[in-house]
């Protein structure tokens, strides 16, 4: 087994990519600030051209605040399908030089070329040969960053963006990481960076001159794990397999919403999609998680775990109205609404369809989902949708 000094991980992410794909199939955009997160001024920025950032608009900023700072940018919708469709072309070109890739979202990846050396050069010549591919074939820019770890890696992709390269050779990883600010270090957020500013940390090498025992009285396990990763150790492998811990669908309305019938058709559409993920993925789960924003931003979240696991969108339903009575949905509007199932193991569990029916329902409830699913698979999600959401089609198409 190699040690993490002979280990070659690269880090690849898609510079700006939902924005980039938009110009990549609109031409006329590019070098126009373009925003992707919405036509309107409800939401937040999904992503943001380079050239859209440099008036102060990032990922996660409300749109209306993004449309002040840049007045003059292209605001766009979502187009999930067409940027999965784009990043499963990359990830192929990622699993021709190696099968040790590990996707953390529709743009980024680690991958693993230790092994991939021999035949293929050196890890350095490997990133730039992807990175080569992904703009010749699809016409797209990726950074990389090449080291010995994912946490050297991932740090190094970030400090050449966009479309760099940078290369921290073995042995180097603690010289390359010591005068990078101590924010650029994985698990340093506002308090933790706080915290070490108080004990004279600002920068990434300043965390390895304080002894540990003083770092693990002030953070606990933590403060060891800090010390360890501003040395640049990380021993985590690259997993080629990620089990989703969560399924979750939520909404940002374009007009604050209040009448509970309303909001009550909002969730059973949510529960429709996440219930059809689950069932897809084969997977059924225990705890349903809604969360509701109020107009004035505050956000609330309410859980509750079942006896037993489900993947039917009848169960996520009627467990979200009994979570929704736990708000104050009727008292102050809201502004977005959002349903998770969690707790997932595999299909199979006993009553995971069907929970508040009897059990000689479940069988038949069973068989309708499957039908239902195959419907929608060929046909499209709206294809067969129950009759109280019908009003919220017809809303939607008068909008």
């Amino acid at each position: 087994m190699p040690t993490q000094t002979s280990r070659r991980i690269i880090h690849l992410d898609m510079d700006a990519f939902y924005a980039s794909v938009e110009i990549l199939d609109n031409p006329a955009l590019q070098g126009r600030p373009v925003v992707v997160g919405g036509d309107c001024n409800r939401g937040v920025v999904c992503a943001a051209s380079y050239e859209a950032r440099k008036f102060g608009v990032h990922s996660a900023l409300p749109i209306f605040t993004a449309r002040k700072l840049c007045p003059h940018g292209v605001f766009l919708p979502v187009r999930m399908p067409r940027y999965q469709a784009i990043s499963s072309q990359i990830m192929e070109i990622f699993q021709r030089f190696t099968p040790l890739v590990e996707p953390l979202s529709l743009d980024e990846a680690f991958l693993d070329v230790t092994a991939s050396e021999r035949l293929m050069g050196t890890a350095e010549d490997i990133a730039r040969q992807i990175r080569a591919l992904v703009k010749e074939t699809i016409g797209l820019t990726v950074s990389a960053g090449v080291g010995s770890s994912k946490l050297v890696a991932k740090i190094a992709s970030d400090l050449n963006k966009p479309d760099g390269l940078t290369i921290v050779p073995p042995g180097q990883e603690e010289a390359f990481l010591s005068p990078l600010p101590i924010g650029r270090l994985w698990g340093v957020g506002r308090t933790t960076k706080e915290a070490l500013a108080l004990i004279g940390v600002k920068t990434i090498g300043d965390l390895t001159r304080i002894p540990t025992a003083i770092l693990t009285a002030k953070f606990g396990k933590a403060g060891l794990m800090l010390h360890e990763s501003a040395r640049g150790i990380d021993f985590r492998p690259v997993e080629t397999r990620q089990e989703a811990k969560s399924i979750g669908n939520e909404e940002t309305f374009a007009e604050d919403l209040r009448d509970k019938k309303r909001i009550e058709q909002e969730l059973l559409a949510l529960c429709i999609k996440v219930g059809k993920r689950a069932r897809t993925h084969g997977l059924v789960g225990r705890t349903v998680t809604i969360k509701v924003k109020y107009r004035d931003f505050v956000q609330v979240t309410r859980s509750f775990t079942l006896p037993e696991p489900v993947a039917d969108d009848k169960s996520l339903y009627q467990t979200g109205c009994l979570l929704l009575a736990k708000t104050e949905i009727t008292l102050r509007p809201i502004r977005l609404l959002g349903i998770t199932l969690s707790n997932l193991g595999p299909d199979g569990a006993v009553g995971q369809l069907g929970l508040f029916s009897d059990g000689q329902n479940r069988e038949k409830d069973c068989r309708l989902y499957k039908a239902i699913d195959t419907i929608s698979d060929r046909y499209g999600s709206g294809s067969i949708v129950p009759a109280t959401l019908v009003e919220k089609i017809e809303r939607k198409q008068d909008e």
